[in-house]
């Protein structure tokens, strides 16, 4: 069954690269994407990162790294450029730059898009921008 966007209206998401390597390793993440009409967004940068690690991850389940790669390819994620969100950039260096300057991009996208964060990275609390944990994202929508 796919749920409809939730009691709260959670159509879009910007995910971040832990959310998205957890729905390749088959954790509760995947229902976001199998389960919901919610689309997910992220950046290029975060993408490459998630690309960069699936040969760790791999070795870390004990599963060939071409599993994962075709179940990353499987997801549906619109990727944009970095240009694409330029323009909010500077104000998401000031809100997150000083914690983490790698989540700069994803909270610039975020800003641009004047959408939620999906993250379990704590580093996106208090920067002004909604953020939903994979139990707090599954719990809204339904699922």
């Amino acid at each position: 069954m796919i749920s409809k966007p939730g009691k709260k209206g959670v159509e879009r998401v910007a995910a971040d690269s832990n959310v998205i390597l957890s729905a390749v390793a088959g954790k509760a993440a995947l229902r976001i994407f199998t389960r919901t009409r919610v689309k997910v967004v992220t950046s290029t940068h975060v993408l490459g990162e998630v690309r960069e690690y699936l040969p760790t991850m791999a070795e870390s389940y004990d599963l060939a790294v071409e599993a994962l790669e075709g179940q990353f390819g499987l997801l549906a994620i619109e990727a944009y450029e970095r240009w694409q969100f330029e323009s909010t950039r500077s104000e998401a260096e000031r809100r997150l730059g000083h914690r983490d300057p790698e989540d700069v991009e994803l909270l610039a996208l975020a800003l641009k898009l004047c959408i939620p964060i999906w993250s379990n990275d704590n580093d996106f609390k208090d920067t002004g921008v909604k953020l939903y944990t994979t139990a707090r994202l599954l719990k809204t929508v339904g699922v």
